[in-house]
């Protein structure tokens, strides 16, 4: 997709907010140290580059937008789950939660949908995690392809820990930028610690894939949560020359794509589909298949149905027919973790376990009704056939049945219906 070109930008309207002062936001020496650690293992990996996306993360305090943060201290299949709400305002934490913050994982602020400020540090048992900070290397990347500037009109769909929305304020002036989520506790704290850091953008509660029409058109719209399908009304809000960026996926996790829409000077609209290595957390309302422990447990050692093969698994790198396989057969998870390439499908516990075992020669172990085996080489089939896209277009008719389609024409596939209205 061609970049939105300089003169599709609004006219500067206010300046970059100006580097924070110390005794405004109660930062410390330790916390400066840690955020130019942070900045510089991101720039080290290649997930962040100069501009202002960095000068905002060099300047913008992690610890006041989240002086509290939950760490888990139980491994991941351990149940139930257990965890320590570290809090700023205990000296003893500090060092953790400081650890925790720039460590460049995610960052969990919310427990089972809880309210947020006013808490007591601590241990918490059971329940889930509902709100966070999204991991900063896809955090920093997706910023900066948005191109920020100051004076744009920005939506940030999905506040959490109002992270994004600092950034935005910071490059492009607060007084245009709108941060919307689903959860009244979550906006209530981020109003507040958002305000401590002098910025008061519109923090609104409500249905993200609504978006907030009263603020807009906006030159910039960001969501921060997984959808199905392109919500109508977001791509609406988008201003002439503006940037829309969101993941777009199924109902499994392994193979997420980010939708790029763009709407032309003229109006017309540009949308692209990119396999991408990483993606949101679906939000509310939208199910998520996952690989329990046991099933996990079964896809390693189990017996089943074994085959000797001289076709390769595709590599990793082939993101593109990945996102191809999970949209025409849905309903697959991989294990990441895994020794051999691994993939299970929850709803009717068929698996498989593909191992090297020679040169040029696989053993497929599979069980159960699905043959998951013949579904990738397919698919690879197909990909191949069609060129190995590495990007596929994007197309919003008026009867609303979105689909993706190679550039050629010759892969395509319908986006499965139904949003999520979560603002996480």
């Amino acid at each position: 997709m061609n970049e939105v070109p300089n003169s599709a930008a609004k006219p500067a309207a206010a300046p970059p907010a100006p580097l924070l002062p110390a005794q405004v936001t109660g930062d410390t020496s330790a916390a400066v140290a840690a955020r130019a650690a942070m900045v510089a293992r991101l720039e080290e990996r290649g997930e962040l580059g100069p501009g202002p996306v960095c000068e905002a993360l060099l300047a913008l305090p992690r610890q006041i937008l989240m002086p509290q943060a939950y760490v888990r201290r139980t491994g991941p299949d351990e149940m139930p789950p257990c965890w320590d709400l570290l809090s700023w305002s205990l000296p003893a934490s500090r060092e953790e939660l400081l650890e925790r913050l720039h460590s460049g994982d995610s960052v969990a602020i919310q427990h089972a949908g809880e309210p947020i400020l006013g808490r007591i540090p601590g241990p918490r048992r059971g329940g889930v995690m509902t709100a966070m900070s999204s991991t900063m290397g896809m955090t920093a990347g997706l910023l900066q392809l948005l191109d920020l500037r100051p004076g744009q009109t920005v939506l940030d769909v999905g506040t959490g820990a109002g992270v994004t929305a600092s950034v935005f304020c910071f490059v492009c002036g607060d007084k245009d930028v709108v941060t919307l989520d689903i959860d009244p506790h979550v906006t209530e704290a981020a109003r507040e610690r958002l305000s401590a850091l002098d910025f008061r953008p519109a923090v609104v509660t409500g249905d993200g894939a609504a978006g907030w029409s009263d603020a807009g058109p906006y030159d910039r719209i960001f969501v921060s949560f997984a959808v199905r399908h392109v919500p109508q009304a977001l791509v609406k809000q988008l201003a002439p020359g503006g940037r829309a960026l969101m993941t777009l996926g199924t109902s499994a996790p392994s193979w997420p794509g980010l939708a790029v829409i763009e709407r032309r000077p003229d109006g017309s609209m540009e949308a692209e589909l990119r396999a991408v290595e990483f993606g949101h957390r679906a939000g509310a309302g939208f199910d998520r298949l996952f690989l329990s422990a046991a099933f996990r447990s079964t896809i390693t050692t189990g017996d089943g149905r074994t085959q000797r093969s001289r076709l390769a698994p595709p590599p990793d790198t082939a993101r593109s027919m990945w996102l191809t396989l999970d949209h025409l057969y849905p309903g697959l998870v991989r294990d990441f973790g895994a020794e051999d390439l691994t993939i299970g499908a929850p709803d009717c516990a068929s698996w498989m376990r593909v191992r090297a075992v020679g040169h040029r020669r696989w053993d497929v172990t599979a069980s159960g009704p699905r043959d998951i085996w013949a579904e990738i080489q397919d698919v690879a089939d197909r990909w191949r056939a069609a060129g190995e896209p590495g990007v596929f277009r994007l197309h919003f008719p008026a009867d609303g049945r979105q689909r993706a389609t190679s550039l050629n024409g010759a892969l395509t596939w319908q986006l499965s219906p139904g949003e999520t209205g979560d603002s996480r």
